[in-house]
């Protein structure tokens, strides 16, 4: 087994209060952006864009739900960081899946 890598510098930990901030402040941003990007394309279908922004909610709501329930699972559990870690991106499905695959896979999942 690999020995553990050894930090000589601390993260700063991160509040719930903190990590709902920025949960809540990367939706809206994200929520706007979406729809200065719909308001600004001349598109003739006004009932595409139209359908476009619920799809945004409903994802935005769906993150919200994911944190949610992994806050949940760490409130009743004593899981170490790392186990906290592993168990969040066992959770990923689809496009975030995607992401974390390609984000991990050239560093290696313990870099990650």
């Amino acid at each position: 087994m690999a020995p553990k890598r050894t930090s000589t510098s601390a993260a700063p930990a991160m509040t719930q209060a903190a990590i709902k901030k920025l949960v809540t402040d990367t939706v809206s941003a994200a929520l706007e952006a979406q729809a200065a990007t719909m308001a600004n394309t001349n598109n003739t279908n006004r009932n595409t864009q139209q359908e476009e922004t619920p799809i945004a909610r409903k994802c935005a709501v769906g993150l919200i739900r994911w944190f949610e329930r992994t806050e949940s699972v760490f409130s009743h559990s004593n899981y170490t960081e790392d186990c906290k870690v592993k168990f969040t991106t066992g959770t990923l499905t689809e496009e975030a899946l995607s992401w974390w695959n390609s984000f991990s896979q050239p560093i290696g999942i313990d870099e990650a």
